[in-house]
């Protein structure tokens, strides 16, 4: 087995974070990865040192944030009108997708990986993402799935065979970013989330699906640290992940 292999991961739960925080500490840690990467190209074998592997879980003050291969105009309020009436800000960012919303009583999950940790495929990643939330939701009650075509979790997907679940309705939306095979951003699951936020936008471009949320298919809140711990141990499960303590 490969020395420098570490299915370690360093889970930070940081709770309520302003959306530029966690980027610039996404930033980080993600350069912190590479550059380690970058080092062990210069150092014998023996001198090489496995990278870390990181999984924060948060949530944000409202915020939209737009991805490199979105369209500005799915942001349907100016953002003077943004600031002043919803207390939102927005941010263009480097990650895929489109336009969506973060807020209080969403779980946010960051995984800042070094996939040649586990796998070298980007496809497989952003489906073993999708998995770790339709699990957890199942673990709700809730049949999730994916639309063809489309990334992220859904109720009323393609296929279902139960049509009691209802029109597609979007439940967690996804957006990463890879270099050298670290990735950034990641996933955001609405649990309590306000769902009024999303009347301001076109979620992540769709025009002719909604949105929803665990709060509303079940018809009461839930902890969002409970939902985290269920993400994280399907997540753990399906990249074979190993816990650390959290040293920082």
């Amino acid at each position: 087995m490969n020395s420098l292999i570490n299915k370690q991961v360093d889970v930070r739960k940081v709770g309520l974070i302003a959306y530029q925080e966690a980027w610039d500490e996404q930033e980080r840690l993600f350069s912190t990865v590479v550059n380690q990467k970058l080092r062990n190209r210069t150092r014998s074998v023996d001198e090489q040192q496995p990278t870390t592997n990181y999984l924060l879980f948060c949530e944000h003050p409202p915020v939209y944030t737009l991805g490199t291969s979105g369209h500005a105009e799915n942001l349907l309020i100016d953002e003077t009108r943004l600031a002043t009436e919803l207390g939102a800000t927005f941010f263009k960012i480097r990650r895929g997708g489109d336009i969506t919303f973060h807020g209080p009583g969403q779980l946010v999950g960051y995984p800042i990986l070094d996939l040649d940790n586990f796998f070298t495929d980007i496809h497989r990643y952003m489906r073993l993402l999708e998995e770790s939330i339709i699990l957890t939701l199942a673990d709700y009650g809730l049949k999730a799935g994916r639309i063809e075509g489309l990334t992220g979790v859904w109720l009323g997907f393609d296929g279902d065979p139960d049509q009691k679940t209802g029109p597609a309705r979007k439940i967690c939306a996804m957006g990463v970013k890879a270099s050298r095979w670290v990735t950034m951003h990641g996933f955001a699951l609405n649990v309590n989330t306000d769902l009024r936020y999303f009347d301001h936008i076109v979620p992540c471009g769709i025009t002719d699906k909604s949105v929803t949320s665990l709060a509303v298919e079940l018809g009461h809140e839930v902890p969002l640290d409970e939902v985290a711990n269920t993400v994280q141990r399907h997540l753990f499960g399906l990249f074979d992940m190993k816990p650390v303590e959290n040293i920082r």
